[in-house]
């Protein structure tokens, strides 16, 4: 009797000890719920996606997304959000014509649609790149909602089942030389952080993400960037950090500048901050290559000499830098030339290893299951070994262009073509026609 009072006991003691340990958290960590995945760095450390593929390899299914889109997709257990912008007309590129700019939610085990909704239909305001979209923003989810900004088309936020909750308009940009927007929002808490850098009065937003109404607004003299700011709590205080001309970390609660470093090699830096350990990784290619370490715990106007250290030889001018434990992962310029610096000194594990097959990449860096992916314009995707020398485990190539960045998520890898959404998982479509699923568009 003494025995089996002790194994209840025991038992009742253990229950809520596991539930403890699953929780929001838990989700989102195996989750890829923004740009740059679980943690904002590019990694997801327990994924374990599959090392090889082509089209009639380990391909679980390919679906065709309506429209035109660079906007990495989300995901968030069995659901994949996806944005892009379908053209009513002729020419996918044209601004002489309304597009329906569309939020599509899939079924991450099948590809098939669950919900598609048209967001806004409204004719752009100015043209773009011609390796650009008018769709290229990530999306946001925090389990509950998807907040999808299509930028000066507006911010739009929905339930998980695609009903409408609000919509919020911060006005027009104007893009430099109409290359196009680009900057995802990025979510803390109940806060939506939405920088609006451009040729006209830039600024940075705080938004309710239950209502979309502000919490504070601050300018900024900043001309355009495609910046996407990384938050990160640090010693009781919530930072918003975004890459530019100066780097500026505001505090969330209140929009106050908390620090900010300026420098002559930053011209309108695109790759994204991350951060470790009270650390922030700052990067940029454009313009001459800079590489900087700074603590979050500085305050006022820094300069180089506040730096914990700092480097030239590697700077990415798009792609943003993937943060793998101790290493960091940057490509030169718009090529796939890797270079891996150990991020307490910022020494280099190794440089300049030349990348065959991706001559040249707008994708993000990203890593899980002890490997790195790098993926090139051609659609051509080299994976490394993750460590201190550069070992190549494969080289893979679909049928498409891919300017998106890779997603992994379990054991599985999202990749979004020019056309096509790609979920890869091991031991799929071997030796057989690959699955192929149409939308009910």
């Amino acid at each position: 009797m003494r025995k089996l009072i002790a194994t209840i006991t025991l038992a009742l003691v253990l229950i809520p000890a596991a539930a403890s340990r699953a929780g929001p958290d838990d989700e989102r960590l195996e989750s890829w719920p923004q740009f740059r995945g679980p943690t904002a760095d590019g990694c997801a450390a327990e994924a374990s996606p599959p090392t090889t593929w082509s089209e009639r390899k380990n391909v679980r299914w390919k679906v065709e997304i309506p429209g035109r889109g660079l906007s990495t997709p989300i995901v968030w257990g069995d659901r994949i959000f996806v944005l892009s912008a379908i053209a009513t007309g002729a020419d996918p590129l044209s601004p002489s014509q309304p597009f329906e700019f569309v939020v599509v939610c899939l079924d991450r085990k099948t590809g098939k649609t669950i919900w598609r909704r048209v967001a806004v239909e409204v004719t752009p305001l100015e043209g773009i790149h011609k390796t650009a979209s008018y769709a290229t923003p990530t999306p946001v989810t925090d389990g509950k909602h998807v907040y999808a900004s299509f930028g000066s088309r507006g911010i739009f936020c929905f339930d998980l089942d695609g009903n409408p909750k609000w919509k919020r308009d911060l006005g027009d940009k104007t893009i430099r030389r109409r290359f196009g927007e680009g900057t995802s929002i990025v979510l803390h808490g109940d806060a939506l952080v939405q920088l609006w850098d451009h040729e006209g009065q830039s600024s940075i937003h705080c938004l309710d993400a239950a209502t979309g109404e502000s919490r504070w607004s601050v300018d900024r003299t900043e001309a355009t960037t495609w910046n996407t700011p990384l938050i990160v709590e640090h010693e009781g205080v919530t930072q918003v950090i975004a890459n530019g001309r100066r780097v500026r970390s505001y505090d969330l609660a209140t929009g106050k500048v908390l620090w900010e470093l300026g420098g002559e090699k930053r011209r309108n830096p695109i790759p994204a901050p991350v951060t470790r350990d009270g650390v922030v990784y700052l990067a940029t290619g454009a313009k001459g290559a800079a590489v900087t370490a700074i603590p979050l715990s500085a305050r006022g106007k820094l300069t180089a000499r506040d730096a914990l250290w700092q480097g030239g030889a590697a700077g990415p001018e798009l792609a943003s830098p993937l943060l793998y434990g101790d290493k960091l992962y940057l490509t030169k310029d718009r090529t796939s030339t890797l270079s891996v610096l150990d991020i307490a000194t910022g020494k280099a594990h190794y440089e300049g290893a030349r990348v065959p097959g991706v001559k040249s990449m707008y994708a993000s860096l990203a890593g899980g299951g002890g490997k790195v992916f790098i993926t090139g314009r051609s659609g051509t995707t080299v994976v490394v070994e993750h460590g201190t020398s550069f070992k190549i485990l494969a080289t893979n190539t679909l049928g498409e262009p891919i300017d998106s960045s890779p997603v992994l998520v379990g054991d599985e890898l999202f990749l979004r073509g020019r056309r096509h959404l790609y979920c890869i998982s091991e031991g799929a479509g071997a030796g057989k026609a690959r699955p192929r699923v149409s939308g009910p568009y």
